[in-house]
């Protein structure tokens, strides 16, 4: 695979073209995609076509540039989020309908919970969480209830390196929030994201009681029911995992 005079390979640069679409934005114009992706205007306008002859990228009038619906059908073909989002949706549909308030599910990408499914109502209370979108490990509950149920010598590289971009939390901090998630069984943030809200997120486990996804719910401060919501969670998580383990 040829290298560009930096030493990316064509792949490298695709991945980092496909990669430089935010979570906040449907399309970007192809300027805005060099600049975000670090690529010359020239290599970005030549990938882009090339892309959009195979549907992985569209391109739109006034220069705008989109992700695919290509790129959407390879990935949601053989992804490996496809069975536990299947084995997931009925227990995630019970809980909203008993809570009438979002619903999250998450698994572990690196040091970031990545949110592969999400429920939501009109009326519902403000979640950061959208599907495909992520959020760092120390200020997300589906994160905390995560990684607290991980490898000890993973937890570890994660405390080692460890630091809040904001200066609030020191890595001790973050190892007694894991400490506290693993012990109760359930992580919970308070007014972290927003003031009004609270995250209460309990880890999906597998047959070595590792946990390969959380589900969680956000709910107003006011509604907090943790001896209604935790148990609830609990059960539709065990759910899942046998769901996972039939599959």
């Amino acid at each position: 695979m040829a290298n560009s005079s930096s030493g990316d390979s064509v792949v490298d640069r695709i991945v980092r073209l496909i990669s430089a679409f935010p979570q906040d934005a449907t399309d970007l114009r192809l300027s805005e995609l060099a600049e975000r992706s670090g690529l010359p205007l020239t290599t970005t306008h030549r990938l882009v076509g090339q892309l959009a002859r195979h549907g992985l990228l569209e391109t739109a009038p006034g220069g705008l540039v989109r992700p695919g619906l290509r790129l959407w059908e390879l990935v949601n073909r053989a992804s490996p989020a496809l069975a536990l989002r299947q084995a997931a949706m009925p227990f995630m549909e019970d809980i909203q309908q008993v809570l009438n308030q979002n619903v999250n599910l998450a698994v572990l990408d690196g040091w970031e919970a990545l949110f592969v499914e999400r429920l939501s109502r009109r009326g519902s209370v403000a979640n950061r969480a959208q599907v495909a979108g992520r959020m760092a490990i120390h200020i997300s509950s589906a994160g905390l209830a995560l990684m607290a149920h991980q490898d000890k010598a993973l937890q570890q590289e994660y405390l080692r390196q460890f630091a809040d971009p904001y200066g609030k939390l020191a890595a001790d901090d973050v190892r007694t929030l894991l400490a506290d998630t693993s012990r109760q069984g359930f992580a919970q943030l308070k007014g972290v994201v927003d003031p009004d809200t609270c995250g209460i997120a309990v880890p999906v486990l597998n047959r070595r009681h590792r946990a390969v996804a959380s589900l969680g719910v956000v709910v107003p401060l006011r509604e907090m029911r943790l001896q209604a919501l935790v148990p609830a969670l609990q059960t539709a998580a065990r759910g899942i995992a046998r769901g996972l383990a039939e599959s």
